[in-house]
């Protein structure tokens, strides 16, 4: 019913800065939870943030305080903003409504100098 196409990806150095866009076809993130995931060639995909459609935000560990989800309701657009990057955060990063097993495509994120 709705499809997500992320973006903002690229390389960028060790304690930089990125935001990935999360782009829905059609109003979806004001009454649905999302979440952020990433892989790394060779592990498990890993669990970054959710937001939940009354805007509750909650990080794993790892990322907390440094990583941001935020919403423009009129873009039907969900934010990560990334802050003080880690080499550790270099993955392909996807969005997804978790309860429709509904994914973007993924961008990639490398942190390197």
């Amino acid at each position: 019913q709705v499809q997500l196409v992320e973006s903002g990806g690229g390389l960028v150095q060790p304690g930089g800065s990125l935001r990935l866009s999360c782009a829905a076809s059609r109003r979806a993130f004001s009454l649905n939870t999302m979440a952020w995931y990433r892989q790394a060639p060779g592990k498990q995909r890993e669990w970054v943030g959710t937001r939940i459609s009354a805007g509750t935000t909650t990080y794993e560990e790892f990322v907390r305080g440094r990583f941001t989800i935020s919403l423009d309701n009129a873009k039907n657009t969900v934010y990560l903003q990334m802050n003080t990057m880690k080499p550790e955060d270099t993955a392909v990063y996807y969005c997804v409504f978790p309860r429709y097993n509904e994914w973007g495509q993924g961008t990639q994120v490398t942190v390197s100098s």
